[in-house]
């Protein structure tokens, strides 16, 4: 026998995970003969690609890896003293390995489902602990995508929150001058399209008195590294029906005077230096604190106290009805993604360190900027802002500047640079005294500089330079969980006891439509914690970030072949932020061809509830169009739709397949009818994972499409982020994408304001769906879409017997989801939910409950998962249909049944005496697999109502549970 040689293991075998065998047994069922007689059946042939896609040759696991860490050496590790908000930190191994590195925290799905959801639930409660600790706020929501975006959301929440005669008409937002430039250019971003005038500043010449003037933003520190005492601003402020925001630092809050003790409406900033690696900008978790007055306008998801069935306190996602798919149009915001992943790292950071560590840190930090000026005063050198907790400016000339700028980057060192010609330098957490040395050299030999300074000396002179009146008087973080699990051994039970709470990918099927929670392989994953990605600055000069240069060309390159578009912006950093950077781009491609007046946007009633959302953030009146019995489009709604605003048109947002789970054969001629009109289609790639290889958005006529890289390109959803959201277009939409006031970023003259605060949005997991792509290879990719598209249609023939298949196609077939109807089951008194619920007793997470149809539930399986696996869900389900069919006989007890009762607890089942009509076995063991594989829910189900009338958003004080015990 001949041994091929170039016969490798393919990635693609572990990733798309029916075999041979599978497959055929599920051909067999579907009564097909291959796979590509199923796609014929489901994908309308005049919209099929003609030709395979054109990408690289697949490479193996271990040759991705070899290959990649040449790419990744391209990556020139500066030492970092830009700042502006992205700073060097240390992450503790413990945290690195435990939740960064481990799948049973970065797979999870968004906490919908509460009682499989309750370890991270605790850290998300945490991290709005330690926010609203460190910034002396009421109130703080569950992580942003970033410090920018938070401000930006700071600007529509106090529009929306105007009071008064006199201000309810006031429309213009001050921004502080000394605010960091890529927080000043994402405010532009924001204030445009909803037609907020902004005004850029010193804040010491506004005349606050303006009837105009709704809202103000100020840093603290400012970018520059002053620190300012603002609470008789900020009185003077609230005396003229004026809010007041503050950015700011936490690791400084440590320190300094909170921003609620001078009376601050809202405190934004992020929680990167809580150990989070700078990562070229991204991911990390950014914040928003309020006043409690304004927990019905704060944006993103919160994390409250409630109790469940038995009383036993238990953490859920509270104010859901603020939620876009609820709200729409109305909602507050379009946030979709929270950065649950690196919210739950920085606040794991601050329970490690606990208070004092966390000063500790700071107190040494801000010693290091001591240091520094008092070495930079020896040589000569004047400080521009006396005040400071770890950033300076020193006073140099442009020429002095460039010889500086010279001899540091030959020493591989990075300073800020100013316009005038000063120099910014922000100390961090790797700071040391060696550092500081080398820093003072760089200025005394660019100089020519012979002063004799003894650095080593002076660092023991050091001493708190604070002002008196701007140091922080008040405790924090003194709930037990920030200090108790200081030592590592504590902290690593601590953890594994959180992630123990929660169902992920590494239990079971996670089945969720819309939400695609496919496999995140483990060598996509390796390279995300390699230093050459993690220790970038954002604003690093690009030369020195060569790696990240060509990841960028090649996967917009990728991509764009995948999608059939000329251009690609990788810089939004979820999917709603990308369907945002979308729709601002069509805007921007209106108003440079004169028609600022198409401001429509045509939406079908089925549409994910960010589409209306963000269509009314990008200043755009929505429209709907009906959806006919099918679920499709109506065509005649459309036309009349069209007809009636097609003067103003701007534009379409369609999901495809369609929302719910179909091919829609009339997609062509629905973006042809929006082009006769004047206006652009765009489509939201919720359900790219059904196109790939096999159509495309511009195959069927889309002119703009975000991508959720989490959803079809593999970066994992940890919890509910973090996202990532580019957005392909048309050639004559790519000189619109979104550009950066810091950095070029490769856009052009005519590119809109930033939407993410860095160049290229969360760039240090980029390398996941590169390595997705490039592992891959065209025909993986292809029969992955393939493979996704038969595990749904199988599926479906093993449930529609039990529940009835709401849409289909015309042949028969759903795309890569279905949605089964719960609803005939009300009349008995069964919900959707108590189905969710029950789902969790066999040891699997809920599909998507009454989206995009109340009463519904859809599934959506991916082709990540083998036929064992999709048959033992079928069985849980339809094991679930019987249950259901004993209340409707009347077999079982209306109300004290298993579906009403589900979850069924650990602690329930052993404690005490068992009293309900049904047996424990069958309570929690309802199959022979659940007792081989039990995954136990932790609490009963949770009472949200109660949760929601008493809202508890932060640890709850040790007082109160001495209350409780006497």
């Amino acid at each position: 026998m001949k041994i091929d040689l170039n016969n490798f293991e393919r990635f693609e075998a572990r990733h798309n995970a029916p075999n041979h065998t599978q497959i055929e047994e599920m051909l067999a069922a579907l009564g097909v003969s291959d796979i590509d007689e199923l796609i014929a059946q489901t994908v309308p042939e005049k919209i099929r690609l003609e030709k395979p896609l054109e990408l690289p040759q697949p490479l193996t696991e271990y040759q991705f890896l070899r290959q990649f860490k040449t790419i990744a050496e391209k990556n020139k590790i500066y030492r970092s003293y830009i700042g502006m908000g992205y700073y060097n930190t240390i992450t503790p191994p413990v945290i690195l390995r435990n939740i960064m590195e481990n799948p049973g925290w970065y797979t999870a799905y968004t906490p919908y489902q509460a009682e499989i959801a309750q370890g991270r639930l605790e850290m998300l409660l945490n991290f709005q602990t330690m926010v609203t600790d460190l910034t002396g706020m009421e109130l703080a929501n569950a992580s942003l995508l970033d410090e920018a975006t938070a401000a930006g959301e700071v600007v529509h929440m106090f529009h929306g929150a105007r009071k008064g005669a006199k201000k309810k008409q006031a429309n213009k937002f001050f921004a502080a001058n000394s605010c960091h430039p890529q927080t000043l250019d994402l405010i532009k971003t924001r204030c445009t399209p909803i037609g907020v005038e902004l005004v850029i500043g010193d804040v010491a010449e506004l005349d606050i008195t303006d009837p105009t003037l709704f809202g103000v933003l100020v840093q603290y520190p400012d970018t520059n590294g002053a620190i300012s005492d603002y609470t008789d601003f900020i009185a003077a402020a609230h005396d003229n029906g004026v809010l007041v925001a503050m950015a700011s630092d936490l690791l400084a809050l440590t320190l300094l005077k909170e921003p609620g003790k001078m009376d601050a409406d809202a405190v934004v900033g992020s929680a990167q230096r809580f150990g989070v690696p700078m990562g070229y900008g991204g991911p990390h978790a950014g914040f928003l604190a309020t006043r409690d007055a304004y927990k019905r306008q704060i944006p993103g998801r919160i994390i409250g106290i409630s109790k469940d069935k038995d009383g036993n306190e238990a953490y859920r996602m509270a104010l859901q009805t603020r939620e876009q798919h609820i709200k729409r149009e109305r909602a507050t915001s379009n946030i979709c993604t929270a950065q649950v992943l690196l919210g739950v790292m920085a606040s794991a950071y601050a329970v490690y360190h606990g208070p004092e560590g966390l000063k500790t840190i700071a107190y040494r930090t801000h010693g290091m900027a001591n240091l520094l000026v008092n070495s930079i005063e020896k040589i000569g050198l004047e400080i521009v802002n006396k005040d400071y907790f770890e950033t300076v400016r020193i006073n140099t000339t442009p020429l002095q500047a460039k010889a500086i700028k010279i001899l540091a980057e030959e020493r591989m060192t990075n300073f800020r640079y100013f316009e005038n010609g000063n120099i910014g330098l922000s100390m961090n957490q790797q700071t040391d005294v060696s550092h500081v040395v080398d820093i003072v050299n760089i200025f005394q030999d660019a100089l020519g500089l012979n002063e004799a300074v003894d650095v080593e000396a002076l660092a023991n002179e050091v001493s708190v330079s604070i002002p008196s009146d701007l140091q922080r008087t008040s405790d924090f973080l003194t709930h037990p969980v920030f200090n108790q699990y200081h030592a590592e051994h504590e902290m690593l039970r601590y953890l594994k006891r959180l992630e123990n709470k929660d169902l992920s990918l590494v239990h079971s099927m996670i089945s969720l439509g819309s939400c695609t929670m496919k496999l995140n392989a483990t060598a996509e994953m390796i390279p995300v914690t390699w230093p050459e990605f993690g220790s970038i600055h954002p604003f690093a000069p690009k030369e020195q970030a060569q790696g990240y240069q060509e990841i960028f060309k090649n996967l917009e390159a990728w991509l764009c072949e995948i999608t059939g578009f000329d251009a690609m912006s990788l810089q939004p950093n979820s999917g709603a932020n990308g369907e945002y950077a979308g729709l601002l781009t069509i805007r921007a491609y209106h108003e440079a061809n004169g028609d600022s007046h198409r401001n429509i946007a045509i939406i079908p009633s089925s549409a994910h509830g960010t589409n209306p959302a963000s269509a009314v953030m990008a200043g755009m009146k929505v429209v709907i169009v009906k959806c006919d019995e099918a679920g499709n489009i109506d065509l005649n709604d459309l036309k009349d739709k069209v007809a009636q605003h097609s003067e103003n048109l701007s534009s379409l947002m369609i999901t495809y397949p369609s929302t719910h789970g179909v091919f829609e054969e009339s997609v062509i001629e629905i973006c042809q009818i929006i082009h006769d009109n004047g206006g652009r289609v765009y489509m939201d790639g919720a359900n790219m994972n059904a196109q790939v290889g096999l159509t495309s958005p511009a195959t069927i006529g889309a002119d703009v499409c975000h991508l959720n890289l989490h959803k079809t390109f593999c970066i994992p959803h940890g919890g509910g982020g973090p996202g990532v959201g580019p957005i392909g277009v048309v050639a004559d939409l790519a000189p619109y994408l979104p550009g950066h006031a810091v950095i070029d970023n490769n856009v052009g003259e005519k590119a809109s304001s930033a939407v993410s605060a860095a160049p290229w949005g969360s760039a240090s997991i980029l390398p996941i769906s590169y390595a997705y792509i490039a592992m891959m290879g065209a025909e993986g990719l292809t029969n992955a879409t393939k493979t996704a598209i038969l595990n749904a249609n199988y599926m479906q023939i093993r449930l529609k017997e039990h529940y009835p298949v709401l849409y289909v196609g015309a042949n028969g077939r759903n795309a890569h989801e279905m949605i089964v109807d719960c609803r005939q089951f009300k009349p008995a008194g069964i919900e959707v939910e108590d189905i969710a619920k029950r789902l969790m007793d066999y040891g699997y997470h809920a599909p998507t409950v009454s989206f995009p149809v109340p009463g519904t539930l859809m599934i959506e399986p991916t082709e990540s998962e083998s036929k064992a696996e999709l048959d033992q869900f079928c069985d849980a389900m339809i094991e679930i249909r019987k249950e259901i069919q004993e209340v409707i006989d009347g077999q079982a007890d209306a109300v004290e049944n298993v579906l009403k009762n589900a979850p069924h607890t650990q602690e329930m089942t052993i404690t005490g005496e068992w009293t309900l009509p049904y047996s424990r076995e069958k309570a929690v063991y309802p199959l022979p697999y659940v007792q081989a594989n039990k995954f136990w829910p932790t609490v009963r189900r949770i009472d949200s109502a109660f949760g929601d009338r008493n809202l508890i958003c932060s640890c709850i004080p040790v007082s109160d549970y001495e209350e409780a015990e006497a």
